[in-house]
């Protein structure tokens, strides 16, 4: 039978895409399948990995440990290195045969180049970018009384659409949210009639759940011989150079100490003193999206909505008002400390310490009591 994406009914499973270079593993393939594994026990189906590569038989078991009930391995000398026309034939026939209702992939470089071409090929919706993910509608009305600004009667009228003029059950339904119109709104998008439902995430937005031995145990690895020849691939991959660019790593940093707006008297000042402070802290310098517009700062120190979404164990928020498209991104960090000059910014409404006053005069101070400390 003819693969049609309409067919909802004959899909079934969540699949996550694993992204691995060089074999090994992504760190947001683990955040994939961390949350894959939520949306499967809310469906109450299986969740897989389908992991390509060459010899990266060793590294599928590693799956099992954040969720996975199953991996599909596809080896092949062809896929040892990415290219768009190789990996997208053999992920786009696994899907036409084994038919996932949920495809997920990281919003990696890779992942932001192969999930439109699979997706086109297979005739569904794609949603780049998510922020969150949910199936179960109790849990994404809660999502919504934390996170929006909708009235409570809206919220709980939510649970059909309308489609071909006929009332649609979105309650088995991925509903995917994203930052839209620059980060200004947060959009729920949902993709009713086709399948399977595609989605980009995010790197660092997902929580990583607990190391699982008995998850690696028992995770079934399948070995699948890709139908793959040189022919298929369109262009040849002659060397890989990596870039000898060093871009800060906000996701993995334990302390981040974030400049805003408040720095704009002086900026040059005002990120000399987060980077002093982040280093006597051990940890590294993030920005608002007003510093990064403005110019101040390269876009890869941004948090927030348009940014990275980080959870360090310290957050420190030098002259950020703390709106809802920055706060989305360091919300969930374990300890948030303030510093702002306005008394009813609303980034005190999060922090677990606030400090009211001129972050040039606040942060010295800090500084200094720092390295009096380590002394």
């Amino acid at each position: 039978m003819a693969f049609n994406s309409a067919d909802t009914a004959a899909f079934k499973n969540v699949w996550v895409f694993c992204e691995q270079r060089q074999g090994v593993m992504m760190p947001t393939t683990f955040e994939l399948i961390s949350e894959g594994r939520k949306l499967a026990n809310e469906l109450g189906v299986e969740l897989c990995g389908i992991l390509l590569g060459d010899n990266v038989d060793g590294i599928a078991a590693e799956l099992g440990e954040y969720g996975a009930d199953k991996v599909y391995v596809y080896n092949s000398p062809l896929l040892k290195d990415f290219t768009t026309d190789a990996y997208t034939k053999v992920i786009v026939e696994a899907v036409e045969e084994l038919k996932p209702e949920v495809l997920l992939f990281g919003a990696s470089n890779i992942g932001r180049d192969l999930a439109p071409r699979c997706a086109a090929r297979l005739h569904t919706g794609l949603c780049a970018d998510c922020t969150h993910l949910d199936i179960d509608m109790p849990n994404y009305k809660g999502f919504l009384r934390e996170a929006s600004t909708l009235p409570e009667e809206r919220i709980e009228k939510l649970g059909t659409v309308m489609i071909n003029r006929e009332p649609h059950d979105v309650s088995r339904d991925l509903k995917m949210t994203r930052p839209a119109f620059g980060g200004n709104l947060m959009a729920t998008i949902i993709c009713p009639r086709f399948r399977p439902q595609m989605s980009t995430v995010r790197p660092g937005v997902m929580q990583m759940q607990a190391f699982d031995q008995a998850g690696a145990d028992k995770v079934v690895v399948e070995n699948v011989a890709p139908a793959l020849t040189a022919d298929d691939i369109h262009v040849q991959v002659l060397d890989i150079k990596k870039s000898a660019e060093k871009l800060v790593d906000l996701i993995g940093a334990d302390v981040v100490v974030a400049v805003g707006r408040g720095i704009s008297a002086d900026p040059e000042k005002g990120i000399k003193l987060a980077e002093e402070l982040a280093e006597v802290l051990g940890g590294v310098v993030g920005s608002s999206r007003a510093c990064v517009d403005a110019g101040w700062i390269s876009a890869d120190h941004q948090v927030g909505q348009t940014g990275k979404t980080v959870h360090p164990k310290i957050y420190v928020a030098l002259g950020i008002s703390g709106a809802i498209q920055h706060t989305a991104g360091m919300q969930d960090s374990e300890c948030i400390i303030a510093v702002n000059k306005n008394d009813t910014a609303p980034i005190f409404e999060i922090a677990d310490y606030g400090i009211c006053g001129d972050l040039f005069k606040v942060v010295p101070m800090m500084i200094e009591e720092m390295k009096a400390l380590k002394k």
